[in-house]
């Protein structure tokens, strides 16, 4: 346990200017359910795809619907919905916001099993394929991706697995490796595959990431192993948490095409695309242009965004610059960073912006960038320096 100071906050939780929070009473509950109840909107969207999956088949207009009115809907919320920058109460009890993190897994879990079932009753070709596809992807990158991202950054073991077992569902486990001990370490600089670069499209940054990071994660769990560059077939991989992540995952996969089909097979596969290619949108702009200097990561190093609605739908993930800083802080913990740099939009209006204006993104970008010092327009570290002096 963490030793706590005289005025009973832990020194991780002090503020960057070195003053602590005045010492509060623990709200009671009915003040900790009015700081959780925005939070619910992380269910919004695996809601709507549970509701989509239990009352299919639909006719294809119904399917249109489903797609139309909650992607207009959630880019109307993000761009309306204001800021929110306020700073966490280190006294907040953790059990509520431990128990949605516990009901968006059982939607997720549920949805897949949902998925294999609507489509061991109809063909592939409809557009219930189509929406399954963008629903269940999209809620995959909910209620799946972010939670396993909060959940394998957990100290419990049970958790950590919990948060592997979300990433099966997308395909994606190694992700758990290279995510931890990959991107986290070496974030920032040339040899993390997952920091997008300046000037970088995002084109070009997810034909080469994608493949990138599950190399450095297999290495990482070579290197655990005794030897980075031990072959396929060496006994010793028989330990590796990636080979035990492709064991897991295509065993879901092949399981669903062995007791549903194959319509039910190639959606699932497809939603799983969906949802880690959504998972790469979110990875180019945390980190993009931007350059670390010094072994430790600094505040600096991540982008921020203030959209209120993106902060609860995503269950904080948008304070990134502290996630970097505390990679073990509970979501409801994190804290804003003055001096990151700011995102032009919420995450989910970045979405069209950078998979459709990939240009005016990187110029929004830049133009941080430059307004900042940061990236290729950093100062060198002895002006730095001196200006400080």
């Amino acid at each position: 346990m963490a030793q706590l100071r005289p005025h009973g906050i832990p020194p991780e939780l002090r503020y960057d200017s070195g003053m602590v929070e005045p010492e509060r009473a623990a709200p009671n509950t009915s003040e900790t359910l009015r700081i959780w109840a925005p939070h619910l909107a992380a269910t919004i969207l695996p809601l709507i795809a549970l509701a989509f999956l239990w009352s299919g088949p639909h006719p294809w207009h119904v399917a249109l619907l489903y797609i139309l009115i909650p992607g207009v809907a959630l880019q109307v919320a993000d761009r309306k919905s204001g800021t929110q920058r306020h700073e966490p109460r280190a006294e907040l009890p953790s059990w509520p916001f431990d128990a949605l993190l516990a009901v968006l897994v059982t939607i997720q879990f549920v949805n897949i099993l949902l998925l294999a079932r609507l489509f061991s009753l109809q063909s592939f070709w409809s557009f219930d394929a189509l929406a399954s596809i963008v629903l269940v992807g999209a809620s995959s990158g909910y209620s799946g991706i972010v939670v396993a991202h909060e959940l394998i950054h957990r100290p419990g073991r049970f958790a950590r697995l919990v948060g592997r077992a979300l990433l099966c569902c997308v395909m994606y486990e190694h992700f758990y490796t290279e995510h931890v001990r990959g991107h986290h370490v070496r974030v920032g600089t040339p040899d993390d595959p997952a920091s997008a670069r300046f000037g970088e499209s995002f084109a070009r940054f997810y034909l080469r990431t994608v493949p990138a990071q599950f190399r450095s994660a297999w290495r990482l769990e070579s290197r655990r192993l005794g030897d980075e560059e031990m072959g396929v077939f060496d006994r010793r991989q028989l330990h590796s948490r990636v080979v035990h992540g492709l064991v897991a995952e295509w065993g879901l996969a092949i399981s669903i095409l062995a007791t549903c089909g194959p319509a039910a097979f190639a959606i699932f596969l497809l939603q799983a695309l969906f949802a880690t290619r959504a998972l790469e949108v979110v990875n180019y702009f945390e980190h993009w242009g931007l350059t670390r200097t010094g072994n430790r990561v600094r505040t600096v190093d991540s982008w921020d965004t203030h959209s209120r609605f993106t902060y609860y739908a995503l269950t904080g993930l948008t304070r990134h610059a502290d996630h970097h800083a505390h990679a073990s802080r509970p979501y409801q913990q994190l804290r804003v960073h003055d001096e990151a740099p700011v995102l032009p939009r919420g995450y989910i209006a970045l979405f069209p912006l950078v998979l459709a204006r990939n240009r005016e993104f990187q110029r929004l970008a830049t133009e941080e960038l430059r307004r900042r010092r940061l990236g290729p327009f950093a100062e060198p570290e002895s002006d730095a320096t001196a200006r400080s002096a």
